[in-house]
Formats: structure tokens, sequence, C-alpha cells
């Protein structure tokens, strides 16, 4: 009996030191990848001569249309805002010289991909960029309470089906029907790029953001079974999942965890050729593997759940007012 144990103690060990190990080669390439590799720019230009960014106006969206344009590929930049569009597109013309093709949609609507299939007709299209998202509220809450801080700050509230309709329609539809879109010609041509942005919180079960977190490990599952699908015909179909970028959306400063848009843009580029999925950076990634290693008991208990809520609003009152 003794032996039986000690024999498995050893095989528990060696297997220990051989997930620690795996760990460690992927945070290797990670930061090989990121410092000194990375991918050329002849490996997105022999994809085609256009990039389509949804969600293209704000944080991560607009900085992957900005660098995929220094890259030397044409952009579409699809999204809501008249303004914002013209803004970007001026802007990206300006400093690069590319061409720059805009489409104002709104992504809560079932009924716009047939006006942007007219759009994107004829465009030998390497990269689509699956960035446009919808966060449930700006601070983390229970799924109830959302209309509760709505109300508190004294924005017109919509009905509550009616937000759970608009986050299915923009965090899960689009990116199903912007891929029917643009996947038929990518495989005739036999390459292309999909990157779908996910997020960190997706990883987990996460209170406070589960019905954002939700729709975010569809498009982390879409992904998976679509690489495997298409893989083999030359077909790039990555996930990436990031954990805190500095946007409108996120309200957070960039700092040693929380990248610049542009930072994480460049850093997840490089990464491209890693996997079906990747958080992006090395910072990203570690934090994922502590996240994963905390216990639930702790985590989901409502003492905890509370604290974090006020810390995050807490800081978010404090970067509002050195804003101002």
């Amino acid at each position: 009996m003794e032996k039986l144990l000690e024999d498995a103690f050893v095989l528990f060990g060696i297997f220990a030191m051989f997930f620690f190990s795996l760990k460690v080669v992927k945070c290797l390439k990670y930061f090989v990848h990121t410092k000194w590799l990375g991918v050329p720019d002849s490996f997105f230009n022999s994809l085609g001569e256009w990039a389509v960014i949804t969600g293209a106006t704000d944080g991560i969206g607009k900085a992957y249309a900005h660098e995929f344009a220094k890259r030397g590929l044409n952009i579409v930049l699809i999204s809501r805002t008249k303004e914002k569009l013209i803004k970007v597109a001026n802007e990206i013309g300006q400093a690069t010289g590319r061409k720059v093709k805009t489409v104002q949609v709104n992504f809560t609507e079932r009924d716009i991909y047939e006006h942007i299939k007219e759009n994107l007709r004829g465009l030998e299209i390497g990269v689509l960029v699956n960035n446009v998202g919808m966060l449930q509220t700006p601070d983390p809450c229970r799924f109830l309470e959302m209309t509760d801080i709505d109300k508190k700050k004294n924005v017109q509230q919509k009905h509550f089906s009616e937000t759970i309709n608009d986050m299915i329609a923009v965090n899960m539809v689009s990116v199903a029907k912007m891929t029917q879109l643009v996947l038929p010609r990518m495989k005739e041509r036999q390459k292309g790029l999909i990157l779908n942005i996910s997020s960190g919180v997706a990883t987990a079960p996460c209170p406070l953001y589960c019905l954002y977190a939700s729709t975010k490990i569809f498009m982390e599952r879409f992904s998976r079974g679509c690489q495997a699908e298409y893989g083999s015909k030359g077909i790039i179909i990555k996930c990436s999942m990031p954990y805190s970028v500095a946007s409108q959306m996120s309200r957070v400063m960039p700092g040693i965890i929380a990248k610049s848009a542009e930072d994480y843009v460049r850093s997840s580029l490089d990464c491209v050729l890693l996997g079906d999925r990747c958080h992006g950076s090395l910072a990203h990634e570690i934090l994922a593997y502590v996240y994963g290693k905390l216990p639930h008991w702790f985590v989901y208990t409502d003492a905890f759940l509370d604290k974090l809520m006020d810390h995050v609003q807490n800081y978010a009152r404090s970067q509002g007012n050195k804003s101002h």
C-alpha cells in the first residue's frame, strides 16, 4: 500500500511539473514573438487587399484599423456613428495613404447584413476583425440589478429583455453573420484571417458580468469550431481574449495589466500564429493563469463580489475626477 501511494505521488509530481513546463513554454513563446519575432507585414499583405473591422471607431477596433493600414492594407470601417466613421477614415487616409471605405450600421439591428454585403462586394478581403461589442452596464453588477444601475444614473432605460436581445445581436449574431459574409471568398482563395475579439472574462464563469461573459464564450467556441473546419483551407480563425484594455467602454487607464489599445493590438498581431486562441499579451496570459487558479468558493462569495463592485466603482470615479 505504501509503495502504491509513493508511486501515485511521484506520478502526480511528474504531471504537475509537465503542466507547469507547458505554461512556461507558452509564456516564452509570447515573449519571443512579441519582443523579437513577430509577424512580418508581408504576411498580412499576402492575405488580401482589404481589412474589414467592425466597431472600428473607438478603442481596440480603431487601433486595429490604424495598425492594418500601417501594414499596407486598405480598410473598411463598420460602425454606427457617421461622424466618427468620417473622422477615423480621414485620420487613416492622412497618416497612411491607404484607401478607406466606411459602412454605417447599428449592430443591434438584424436587417443590416444585406447592406453590408453590398458594400463589401468586389473587395478582396484578406482580414476580418469581429470587434464590435456591447457591455450590459459600465459597472459590474448582478444579473437582475442591471436596470437598477441605469436608473440611478438617470439614463433612459430600455426594457430588460431589449437589453438582452441587443447584447446577443451585437456580441454573437454579428460574429456569425460577418463570418458568413466574408468566409466563402476566403475559402475560394485558400487564404484569410478572421480575428474574433472575445474577452478574458470568458475564460471562466464570471459573476457580475455573467451576461457579457456568456456572449463572449460563444465567440471563443465559434472561433475554435470554425478553425477546425476551415484551418486546412489556409484560413486562420483566431479568438483573442483580452483582459483590461484602456478604452471608452472599459474606463481604465493604461498600466502594467491594462494595455493601451495600440499596444494590445500590436502584441496580439504578433501572436496570430500561436494557436487558435490567445489572450494577446504576456501580461494578460499570466493574469488568465492566476485567475484560473483562484478558488471558486472564495471568488463567488457575496462578500468578495460586493468588495469587487465597490473597488471598481471607486476606481472609475477616481479616474473620472482626474479627467476633469
